[in-house]
């Protein structure tokens, strides 16, 4: 669960902070920029699916260690 959120508001903290650049840009600089929802939607799948992969697995491969093993071990 806490992979899920952190995922989700990195991928929301990220689309704010892309989108507030680009809003800026043409301010700031005078450039034009876009912002095309498929590669804001695309953009936020896949940093909560790398996000949601590297929670799981350790959590998981730990989840198999027997706890004496893995206190000992350290």
């Amino acid at each position: 669960m806490e992979a899920v959120v952190l995922s989700a508001l990195g991928g929301v903290i990220g689309i704010v902070l892309g989108a507030g650049a680009a809003l800026l840009m043409p301010i700031v600089a005078g450039w034009s920029t876009l912002l095309p929802w498929n590669a804001i939607v695309l953009a936020f799948g896949v940093s909560t699916a790398i996000g949601i992969f590297f929670g799981i697995y350790p959590a998981r491969k730990a989840s198999q260690l027997d706890p004496i093993d893995a206190l000992r071990y350290e």
